[in-house]
């Protein structure tokens, strides 16, 4: 879909539909909605003063002109109340508008400028959230599909309609589509089947990132990660025929000689549980999996794309996780990259053990920061739902940073407790750490394993078990890979400037 900004008043718009939202407690309309509720006989008065549309959060109500303006459709949609207004609430607003009209069959949408005049919200902000907000909520994978392919409905353009300050509009506008693109990139990494994302399309998607944006990527092969004693990824991928990756990107925006900060990302591209199966219920959705290393990549290419003046590496290591003859077994015993031994309690804790090679790896950088993306328990889910990413860390500073960037991207965060007391958890009798620290706090405990690796540098580590992936539709986030991690790391870096 076409992002466009325009110059104009949105009552004189010739459109197939014109957008405009309003507050749950807004007591008299805008001169410029009055002077078009006029023109129509006074029908948005009257709805608003009928009940039958009061500005509640994603409300939506149509409203047809016959003819009264050039305007042949109006689309209300509700805000919630002013008090309670967050930047989010336009995402939500701007994506449930454009599902309602792809759904009648509208191609392009004229929509107003949802928020303005909001004390201490910036046009640019409000321009990028109807971006993003309408080009996340009209994704569609359709990849697979055969059939009644003539019945795909798509909206072809959003035009912004303003008198005032266009040039901050079409920047914000221009900076969500960028956002929005890279976030659906990783949606459609996610949403493949994992016969076809496998641990070398993983690679390829990194070097088309390269090629296309100037980046430099290199692909480790199973006998580099020999050479370094990369026993955690080695050990998790020996059960598969899928040969595995370590993947690394750079983008270099900063000046030279600067510290880069560091992005690792999960990337199982299946994950059986190993010799420690999963039950066969929903094991289908196990090739989200790689969801932390589909963020890392779509990060890097809005990176490049927003020319974000830093040194940033992406690192992924890529594998499946599966039972085969030769797989690590629980007891088993595997020497890292970093030196230290970990004893294999359960297989299906993989995560944690490629992990902890990559952050190895990753300390070769002497970084600014690590943030790492994982899906990587259960027990975040249980703890937080699918609304929150589970955050912890070494750093005060990285971790409020991290939690503003949540707030204004609308990947929000919640953080919890990594004090030394839970490291007893995964203290082993037979070697420096062990993989599982029980059922308690198994959040936690996974960070804390993760904590010993990052030597001395800030760190951050983003649970997004329970985010990764949408059971039903929700305002602009469709059902399945939902791309978590690209708006927040994002938005982190754009602040971190």
């Amino acid at each position: 879909m076409a992002i466009r900004v325009k110059r104009g008043r949105i009552e004189e718009e010739p459109a197939d539909a014109v957008v405009l939202s309003f507050f749950e407690d807004e007591e008299e309309l805008q001169k410029s909605v009055r002077l078009l509720s006029k023109k129509i006989s006074g029908k948005i008065g009257k709805i608003i003063k009928d009940g039958e549309f009061k500005g509640k959060a994603n409300q939506t109500s149509l409203i047809h002109t016959i003819g009264e303006l050039p305007a042949r459709r109006i689309l209300l949609v509700g805000l919630g109340k002013k008090k309670e207004f967050k930047i989010d609430k336009v995402r939500q607003a701007s994506g449930v508008a454009s599902t309602y009209l792809r759904r009648i069959g509208i191609k392009k949408i004229t929509t107003a400028l949802h928020g303005d005049g909001i004390s201490g919200v910036s046009v640019s902000d409000l321009a990028q959230a109807i971006a993003e907000g309408s080009i996340l909520a009209l994704y569609q994978f359709n990849e697979y599909k055969t059939q009644n392919l003539d019945e795909i409905k798509e909206v072809e353009e959003l035009v912004i309609v303003a008198d005032h300050d266009l040039d901050q509009i079409d920047k914000g506008a221009k900076r969500g589509e960028i956002v929005a693109e890279a976030t659906n990139l990783a949606r459609d990494l996610v949403n493949h089947p994992s016969n076809y994302v496998t641990p070398a399309r993983m690679a390829d998607a990194a070097k088309d990132i390269a090629r296309a944006y100037g980046l430099k990527c290199k692909v480790l092969e199973r006998r580099d990660m020999e050479r370094l004693g990369m026993g955690g990824l080695i050990g998790v991928a020996k059960g598969s025929h899928e040969p595995p990756k370590f993947i690394i990107l750079e983008y270099n925006g900063g000046k030279k000689k600067t510290n880069p900060i560091v992005l690792v990302g999960k990337s199982i591209t299946f994950d059986s549980g190993g010799i420690s199966i999963k039950p066969a219920e929903k094991m289908e959705q196990m090739k989200d999996d790689m969801s932390g290393g589909a963020a890392v990549l779509g990060c890097l290419k809005a990176a490049a794309r927003l020319a974000i003046p830093l040194n940033i590496v992406g690192l992924l290591p890529a594998t499946e996780n599966m039972p085969g003859g030769s797989a690590i077994k629980p007891g088993d015993v595997l020497k890292t990259m970093s030196g230290k031994t970990i004893e294999v309690i359960s297989t299906d804790a993989e995560g944690r053990m490629i992990l902890a090679d990559a952050i190895t790896y990753a300390t070769r950088y002497k970084p600014a920061a690590i943030i790492d993306l994982a899906t990587l328990t259960g027990a975040c889910v249980i703890a937080l739902g699918n609304h929150a990413i589970g955050l912890m860390g070494n750093n005060s500073d990285l971790t409020g940073k991290i939690r503003m960037a949540g707030e204004q991207s609308g990947e929000r965060v919640w953080e919890l407790p990594l004090w030394e007391e839970y490291s007893e958890q995964i203290k082993s009798d037979i070697a420096d750490i062990k993989n599982v620290g029980g059922r308690a706090a198994g959040t936690i405990t996974a960070a804390a394993f993760l904590s010993k690796f990052v030597e001395n540098y800030p760190w951050v580590h983003l649970d997004i078990a329970g985010t990764s992936w949408n059971e039903s539709n929700r305002s602009y986030i469709p059902k399945g890979g939902t791309g978590v991690g690209v708006r927040l790391l994002t938005q982190f870096l754009l602040d971190y400037v």
